[in-house]
């Protein structure tokens, strides 16, 4: 099974598609890579999960990533005597850290880091910004509040603080069992969540290492001002709407999108866009024509993947939900101005030798039309930089590990196969005109481009590319 699309797509998991016979359904819908939420699943129910995606990895034939989304730091009230309250504007609502039943003046916040980390003149969003107060003075362990946007809060509602750096790091107590949980059933991907600084991702790096691709969710304002530092120290990044959209103005998210997209296009590391694509599915067969517009405006940016959250892991229409994605993106792709579009946004070079050759690969391929860009890779470092160049020719990752062409998965445009080493120059040339013409990439007489690295089996050696005819049988000539 080949996809000619780009694009990826992830779908989330959850009540409503759980079961094996959907996630199948889901893949041959257009889902790439499926998203575990830590927040809602067990370790037991992670295993099954796990299970059930590499039993239908084995049925189609094809390599499919799986995320383990942690949960990250939730910081939440505490509870109310008599039920909920209603905040009128400016009164004062204390926050404190008293655990008595909380009431019209006054309520418990269970963390007293952040009772100690607010400032005067700080904002606090209660339940996703739909109350919002800013601290005039602090007391004690008591932050005496203004209401500045009206509303009621109830028993547990989630707090966010748009102007505060938190002092926890982005890793809890159940995001560290989730995540040995994750590894232990050898997921691809973890996505952080909350991250607000570079070092929020060492303690990850430290634990996984090595197995799985880490994914820093892009969601709080300290993120932003330090984004290049965490860029680099990540494997990929998810741009978070949702969250971003609640400690920073909505005004604000589509160009921080575009940013954010820009900047890993040019560090050469996959992007993700989520949150709220196609929200309207959750209970309607067909979405708003702007949210179309919004996950094509993705496609346009050459985001390496798009993703559906509760509309594929709680709504009614989940299948429906991926097909909808898939049919965008493929009409996307398809409209004579994509491609302009996403040949002007490619960056430069980079001024290495892997990136010279993967940027001539490019440049070959477009001259030649020829029918795939082959690239043997061990660490996956090449199909990353293959990627970055956004090809129109297609790319096809040869890896011998599994577990690298599950990661691909992710990636723009890479249409990953599991296979052996090459034993050497020859051997990669024939191997990757085969494997190109078997999975229906190439015509036998048209030419493919090869990409590789000697020493063979040395990571990050990128530094061979040959251009070659596929035989009559498939073999491959220089």
């Amino acid at each position: 099974m080949k996809r000619d699309r780009r694009v990826k797509i992830l779908a989330t998991l959850g009540p409503a598609s759980s079961d094996p016979s959907v996630i199948e359904k889901l893949f041959r819908a257009g889902a790439d890579v499926f998203r575990i939420n830590m927040s809602h699943t067990g370790h037991d129910r992670l295993a099954t999960l796990v299970a059930d995606i590499r039993a239908v990895e084995t049925r189609v034939g094809r390599p499919i990533g799986i995320l383990a989304d942690l949960q990250g730091p939730k910081l939440r009230l505490g509870a109310f005597a008599a039920g909920p309250v209603d905040l009128t504007p400016d009164q004062f609502f204390v926050l404190d850290a008293d655990p008595a039943p909380g009431d019209a003046r006054r309520v418990h916040l269970p963390h007293p880091e952040i009772l100690a980390a607010v400032e005067v003149g700080h904002h606090l969003l209660v339940d996703d910004g739909k109350v919002k107060l800013r601290c005039v003075e602090k007391k004690g362990s008591s932050l005496i509040c203004s209401v500045v946007v009206a509303g009621r809060v109830s028993d547990r509602k989630g707090v966010s603080l748009p102007d505060t750096d938190l002092p926890i790091g982005a890793l809890t107590e159940k995001d560290r069992s989730d995540l040995d949980a994750a590894l232990a059933q050898d997921v691809d991907w973890i996505a952080l969540s909350f991250v607000q600084r570079p070092e929020d991702l060492a303690e990850v790096r430290k634990i996984a290492k090595g197995r799985a691709g880490i994914m820093a969710k892009i969601e709080k304002p300290q993120a932003i001002e330090r984004l290049a530092e965490i860029i680099e120290l990540s494997d990929a990044i998810m741009v978070a709407r949702g969250d971003l959209g609640v400690e920073m103005p909505l005004e604000r998210v589509p160009s921080l999108q575009k940013q954010i997209n820009r900047a890993c296009r040019r560090a050469g590391k996959p992007v993700v866009v989520a949150t709220q694509m196609l929200e309207s599915m959750i209970n309607a067969p067909v979405p708003t024509r702007a949210e179309v517009s919004d996950v094509a405006i993705a496609v346009y940016e050459g985001s390496d993947a798009i993703m559906l959250s509760a509309e594929s892991a709680a709504g009614k229409y989940p299948v429906e939900a991926v097909a909808m994605m898939n049919s965008i993106a493929d009409a996307t792709e398809s409209d004579p101005t994509w491609r302009g579009i996403i040949a002007s946004q490619r960056p430069e070079a980079e001024a290495t030798g892997a990136g010279a050759i993967t940027a001539a690969a490019r440049q070959i391929g477009e001259t030649l039309n020829v029918a795939a860009i082959v690239c043997l890779t061990q660490s996956g470092s090449t199909g990353l930089r293959a990627a970055r160049e956004r090809p129109f020719t297609r790319v096809v990752a040869l890896t011998a590990s599994p577990a690298m062409a599950r990661r691909l998965a992710l990636v723009w445009g890479v249409h990953c196969v599991v296979a052996e080493d090459a034993r050497n120059v020859d051997d990669m040339v024939d191997r990757a005109c085969r494997v190109a013409y078997g999975e229906g990439w190439a015509r036998p007489g048209q030419r493919v481009i090869v990409v590789g690295g000697v020493p063979f089996g040395t990571p990050g050696s990128t530094n061979m590319l040959r251009i070659a005819f596929v035989g009559a049988d498939g073999s491959g000539a220089l």
